[in-house]
């Protein structure tokens, strides 16, 4: 029963126009912020300590967060939506040169994003402007069994694996091995046993450094990629240059930090140049370091 209703929801959101959607997920945000106080207060009170925000504007930043979240919620069922008329008519490239580096690198190459902008409709650029193949994205899964079987089906692509986090990594060694790419959301919290643990916008926090020590293991490159909104209802890739992990000096634990800090840095930047676009009503700083523990790395810069 719960299947079915998740495929007549499926079917329905897949009707949405991008201008329905954006509609739809503004209310959304909005019945979010009303109905989950302790988040908004979270997001609030977390802009006030990590952005230095004082509280009227960080009050109203978060809101605009909880809208732009909702909004993502709903981009999931808008992803096979994303084809070249799209990209003609509603994507524009931040930084032209360092994207363009990204699409020509013929190595093994970790994306690394973050639950910023449109995320949910990476895997479609993916498809569209990586030519390298094969191709993943590594996604968190659910505990609802139906859930999971139906947002694999709406991210899938005909040649970009959808992967769950959990034994992703021999897959994702495979793929790199042969050249590919695969990316990872590499902002959210993670327990002690999968962490490394980083500054991150003022605090320090769980870093997951599974794509870090596969780019090492893999001799990958770290490709920084993120799909903000603009201001006109369109949508704009951000890219940095990429980290090339055989240029990485040390020890295997330090070299995966220094890639760790490396795609941490990365997020900090473009959450602090587009802060309503990130999901602060996430936990991030949850899973804190253990007594007696000492940051060995130096402090990034932002």
């Amino acid at each position: 029963m719960k299947e079915i209703v998740y495929q007549g929801l499926a079917r329905a959101g897949q009707t949405m126009s991008f201008e329905t959607a954006a509609r739809a997920g503004e209310r959304l945000g909005d019945l979010l912020w009303t109905v989950l106080p302790e988040r908004r207060k979270m997001a609030t009170e977390g802009m006030m300590r990590h952005l230095d925000l004082p509280r009227p504007i960080a009050e109203a930043t978060a809101r605009r967060s909880f809208r732009n979240s909702g909004r993502s919620f709903l981009e999931i069922f808008l992803s096979s939506r994303v084809d070249w008329r799209f990209v003609q008519d509603r994507l524009s490239i931040a930084t032209p040169e360092s994207f363009q580096k990204i699409r020509d690198l013929d190595r093994p190459a970790i994306a690394a994003t973050a639950h910023m902008g449109a995320w949910e409709l990476l895997a479609g650029i993916f498809q569209l402007f990586i030519r390298r193949s094969p191709k993943q994205i590594v996604v968190r899964r659910p505990k609802d069994e139906a859930l999971h079987r139906l947002m694999t089906e709406l991210r899938s692509k005909p040649d970009v694996d959808v992967l769950a986090h959990r034994m992703a990594a021999p897959k994702v060694l495979r793929c790199l091995r042969q050249g590919g790419m695969t990316g990872f959301l590499v902002d959210h919290n993670c327990s002690t046993s999968e962490a490394v643990f980083l500054p991150f916008l003022k605090d320090f926090a769980a870093v997951n450094m599974g794509p870090a020590l596969l780019a090492v293991r893999a001799k990958a490159c770290i490709c920084p990629i993120f799909m903000l909104r603009d201001e006109k209802g369109g949508y704009v890739i951000h890219t940095e240059d990429y980290l090339d992990t055989r240029d990485l000096k040390g020890s295997r634990d330090e070299r995966v930090q220094k890639a760790a800090e490396f795609y941490t840095g990365a997020v900090t930047r473009i959450i602090r140049k587009f802060p309503d676009q990130w999901y602060w009503m996430h936990r991030r700083w949850k899973t804190q370091p253990p007594e007696g523990w000492q940051y060995s790395g130096p402090l990034l810069q932002s």
